[in-house]
C-alpha cells in the first residue's frame, strides 16, 4: 500500500526558537532551513534519510500547537485527509487553510490527544 506522507518533524516547544537555535545548528551541525521567527526547521543537508526538527515558539495562525507535522503529497491530499478525519469522528483543532507562507494545512487531534499538523506545500 502507498502512502502520501512524504515526511515526519518533530515540532518541539520552546519560548525562544533563537535560543535554541545554536544546540541544533552550531552543536549537531543542522542547518537552518526555515525560520519564521515563531517557528524554526533544522535539517541535515545530504543525509541519507530525512533528518529534520522544528522549535515552535507558538504557531502563528492555529488556535493549539502541533506536536508533530506530517507533510503529505499535496493540498488536494490535505483536503482528503481532513474529510477522513470528521469522518472518522476525530476533533479537527484548526480547519483546512492555505497559509500565507506557502502551505496548506489543518490541525487534527488523535484519540490519545496528540495534536497532528497535516500539511502539503502549494
Amino acid at each position: 500500500m502507498s502512502t502520501p506522507v512524504r515526511r515526519v518533524v518533530a515540532n518541539l516547544a520552546v519560548a525562544d526558537p533563537q535560543v535554541d537555535t545554536p544546540f541544533w545548528t552550531d552543536l549537531l551541525g543542522l542547518e537552518t532551513a526555515m525560520d519564521q521567527g515563531w517557528v524554526v526547521n533544522h535539517r541535515a543537508a545530504g543525509a541519507t534519510q530525512p533528518v529534520q526538527v522544528q522549535l515552535v515558539s507558538r504557531d502563528a495562525t492555529a488556535p493549539v500547537d502541533a506536536a508533530v507535522s506530517v507533510e503529505v503529497d499535496g493540498p488536494a491530499t490535505v483536503d482528503a485527509l481532513h474529510a477522513r478525519a470528521l469522518d472518522s469522528g476525530l476533533r479537527v483543532e484548526h480547519p483546512p487553510t492555505d497559509e500565507p507562507w506557502g502551505v496548506r494545512r489543518f490541525f487534527v487531534r488523535t484519540p490519545g490527544g496528540v495534536v497532528v499538523n497535516v500539511v502539503a506545500h502549494r
